[in-house]
């Protein structure tokens, strides 16, 4: 049963969390200009630029993507250049945290994402999410679709808390083979296909099979979000497609959801 003070409390304070997550994005925009680490907005973030000039108005965290290459010098150089109270969090600086992906956290704040595991002691706050991109092989959508599904969903089943029971080790067994198919099937894939056309998120969180072709990212452009430009891919409009399909097409309101389960904005008053 959903808490109705707990969901008016979110709207009441949608906005003050919008607004440090986009410091949180400038933080990492001049790292990446100083550095010359290309970055662009992926996902509901370049969505929201495009549709709305900002953020989605339900949405509450924000996403970009990195060349795995870019993503490994922004790891190395970001530590030291961010201010005190924002944490590089990836699974090299904090290996309990629950996703192989890099975030960006401030720590003076409170984030809960549906699946956090409090038993882990891993940072919580407010976030920016970076996704690494990868060079993808000349293959079908479909293909994509069905050895990504297969990568990703099997990851996060062998990755997820399991306590002793037949059905837990029975799903070790299966998921655990059908990965390890799957990832060899790609690297068959990746080597005997071409792999300069299309670009897109690594395997293991990309369930959707989205590609992208390289030429619609790169050169990268830059967009309006908010009140300052940022990097965005080439093309927006056909990366939008890739992604969302019709992307122009405001959703329901029952559809018009807050990610986060509950956020304080701000710890330290």
């Amino acid at each position: 049963m959903k808490n109705s003070y707990v969901e008016k409390y979110k709207e009441a304070h949608l906005r003050a969390c919008q607004l440090k997550q986009l410091e949180i994005l400038k933080e990492i925009d001049r790292i990446c200009k100083k550095h010359h680490i290309d970055y662009w907005l992926d996902g509901g973030t370049l969505l929201g630029a495009v549709r709305h000039g900002g953020f989605i108005p339900w949405d509450d965290d924000i996403d970009i993507a990195m060349g795995q290459e870019d993503m490994q010098r922004f790891e190395q150089v970001a530590p030291s250049e961010l201010p005190a109270h924002l944490f590089l969090q990836s699974p090299r600086t904090e290996p309990n945290s629950k996703e192989p992906i890099v975030k960006v956290r401030d720590l003076n704040s409170f984030y809960v994402e549906p699946g956090d595991d409090f038993s882990a002691d891993y940072q919580k706050g407010l976030y920016v999410d970076i996704f690494p991109f990868i060079n993808y092989p000349t293959v079908s959508k479909s293909f994509t679709k069905r050895f990504g599904l297969a990568v990703s969903k099997s990851y996060s089943i062998l990755h997820k808390p399991h306590h002793y029971s037949l059905r837990a080790t029975a799903e070790w067994w299966w998921f655990g083979a059908k990965y390890l198919i799957a990832r060899a099937a790609w690297a068959i894939a990746f080597a005997l296909r071409p792999h300069d056309t299309y670009i897109s998120n690594i395997l293991i969180n990309n369930g959707y099979g989205i590609m992208h072709r390289q030429d619609s990212v790169f050169p990268l452009s830059t967009i309006h979000f908010e009140d300052y430009d940022f990097m965005a891919p080439h093309n927006p409009d056909a990366y939008l497609t890739d992604l969302y399909r019709n992307y122009m097409e405001i959703p329901p309101v029952e559809k018009r959801k807050i990610h986060s389960v509950i956020f304080l904005h701000q710890l330290d008053t």
